[in-house]
């Protein structure tokens, strides 16, 4: 493979995600822009612990209570077990799932470890959630994927990137717009609802340069028009169906929404 440059001066989404997990895929750029931030923004890693238990559970829920076995995750992240694909193909052993970033980092180690069932298959695009074209006409999408059928698209921790509503609903609906009917939508996305003095810590990550938007409950609502909800509806990440068995969380120590959608048939 040619040498890849990870840009370890710059820190990354992927690479602080990482750092607050508890991860050791980081930079020192990393590791300061993330501890100038949770200064002002000192849930953040509950947050996204939060955030990570919501994607364990809506994978379940999509495999096992949707019968959905084709994946499309976008903004994957710094591979952590158990993945989507290792959730989903430990229910349906046969699914596919197709992962995409645009992250240098998150390519090397995509390629050593998203390793998929002998019945199943996974892929990795190297591409931005910005060039929603580029995912859906990627040879790995379309040699892993059949589109005529349904897809569950995953856009968890990566929206509030997206900081115009208007480009956010033009990415989503152009993923969605080619796929089938029954195909499912899952985001999860920042938002100062809970706690005002969030938006000091966006602030903050703007300044290191990791620009983002928090959005309200009706904002992120917006986000799927044409779209039907599945209950809950839009809820806070540890809200949204949560184990019976798992540690309470107060509100105030998470500032993600999140929402699951099916495409409806076309009338």
């Amino acid at each position: 493979m040619n040498s890849v440059d990870l840009k370890t001066h710059i820190p990354h989404p992927a690479r602080i995600y990482d750092y607050l997990l508890g991860g050791k895929d980081n930079f020192q750029a990393d590791r300061d822009a993330a501890n100038t931030i949770v200064k002002d923004w000192p849930t953040l890693p509950a947050s996204m612990r939060a955030n990570r238990s919501f994607m364990h559970r809506v994978a379940r829920f999509m495999s096992a209570d949707l019968g959905m076995r084709q994946f499309l995750d976008v903004g994957t992240g710094l591979p952590t077990s158990p993945n989507l694909h290792e959730i989903v193909q430990g229910i349906a052993p046969e699914s596919r799932v197709v992962y995409a970033d645009n992250d240098p980092i998150v390519l090397v180690h995509a390629r050593a470890l998203l390793t998929s069932t002998e019945q199943g298959r996974t892929a990795y695009i190297d591409a931005d959630l910005n060039d929603p074209w580029r995912i859906l006409g990627s040879p790995d999408l379309t040699d892993t994927l059949d589109i005529s059928q349904p897809v569950a698209v995953s856009l968890l921790a990566i929206l509030h990137y997206v900081t115009d509503d208007d480009l956010a609903r033009h990415i989503i609906g152009t993923l969605m717009e080619p796929l089938a009917p029954g195909s499912v939508l899952t985001l999860s996305t920042a938002t100062v609802d809970t706690v005002p003095r969030t938006f000091q810590g966006m602030t903050v990550a703007n300044q290191e340069g990791i620009t983002s938007r928090a959005r309200t409950k009706v904002e992120v609502e917006s986000l799927f028009d044409g779209l039907d909800l599945i209950e809950p509806g839009v809820a806070l990440v540890h809200r949204w169906r949560p184990d019976p068995d798992a540690d309470p969380l107060d509100d105030s120590q998470v500032q993600m929404y999140c929402g699951v959608a099916v495409k409806r048939p076309s009338a």
